[in-house]
């Protein structure tokens, strides 16, 4: 029990500890802030406000009001309530994409540059051929082929996609923390090249996995986007690519009584990739103890 209310209260300090050293940027504070909220609402928001079932031939293409903030669709559904629960999908997406491509290249990128030798050189020329396929006609083809309608599945196959670029980015940093030297009395002491790539270079890297992840997650958003845009991963759930797509179709551009329904998700996918480039600005000084003053 003690060695739990010790853990906790560790926790609980590092916690704020990291809080403050985020608020010193402000930027990083609103993306931290606005990433967590997007996130609650998605997945919380539907279970106190529910999809609407049926249509509403008298609230049809409505602008703003105080009844309906982001007024109404084609169906005369609110287009707030929709935005609380298309982002479920968007935020899983961008979650699994980013944290499963990065992971690929962590394994891939620092066990190559470690290595280093023939493997290196096998590893890097795959990864050069794979750069140069042209990834989202690939990825729209394999979407259509496979006929994707899960998001973790769509997810899966966009990370194996995207992985590539980043794992010779890894490298890169493993290549300039390799030569240092307490990976070198690592090295000599035998400690193993797992022991030595996870718990002595990838700690020291968590600056540039925690950004590159975050990037790589708005790169997931835009390919999402762009697949149900053209409609080749129809959704069963009105997500916020769902949403702008079905607009479209709709003709609302060409009716500005009905331009809520197409801007608002637009603003909604802004809204969280800006979130998600402030957050990434923060961290820096949270893993980086040299940028820190007055912490």
């Amino acid at each position: 029990m003690h060695t739990f209310h010790d853990f906790i209260t560790s926790f609980w300090r590092e916690s704020l500890k990291t809080f403050k050293i985020m608020s010193r940027n402000k930027m990083g504070l609103f993306g931290f802030i606005m990433t967590l909220l997007i996130i609650l609402i998605s997945f919380i928001g539907p279970l106190l406000w529910p999809p609407e079932t049926s249509a509403n031939v008298a609230q049809i293409n409505k602008g703003s009001s105080p009844e309906h903030w982001l007024g109404t669709d084609f169906q005369g559904q609110d287009n707030l309530r929709k935005i609380i629960n298309g982002g479920r999908d968007i935020v899983t997406i961008a979650l699994v994409t980013g944290v499963l491509s990065m992971l690929i290249a962590v394994v891939v990128g620092s066990f190559s540059a470690f290595i280093g030798g023939r493997v290196d050189s096998i590893l890097m020329e795959f990864v050069n051929i794979w750069l140069t396929i042209p990834k989202f006609p690939l990825l729209a083809v394999l979407a259509t082929v496979l006929a994707l309608k899960d998001v973790v599945m769509l997810s899966v196959l966009m990370a194996l996609l995207d992985w590539p670029a980043l794992a010779r980015q890894v490298r890169s940093q493993v290549l300039s923390l390799k030569s240092r030297e307490y990976i070198e009395a690592a090295t000599m002491l035998d400690l193993g090249t797992p022991r030595i790539v996870f718990r002595e270079l990838l700690p020291n890297m968590m600056s540039f996995i925690a950004i590159s992840t975050i990037f790589e997650m708005t790169h997931a958003i835009y390919q999402q986007t762009g697949l149900v845009f053209l409609g080749i991963v129809p959704y069963s759930s009105a997500n916020w690519g769902v949403m702008i797509s079905a607009a479209e179709r709709r003709g609302v551009l060409f009716n500005p009584q009905a331009a809520w329904s197409i801007l608002a998700p637009m603003a909604a996918i802004v809204l969280f990739q800006l979130a998600l480039v402030s957050f990434a600005r923060s961290l820096d000084e949270v893993f980086n103890p040299r940028l820190r003053t007055g912490v």
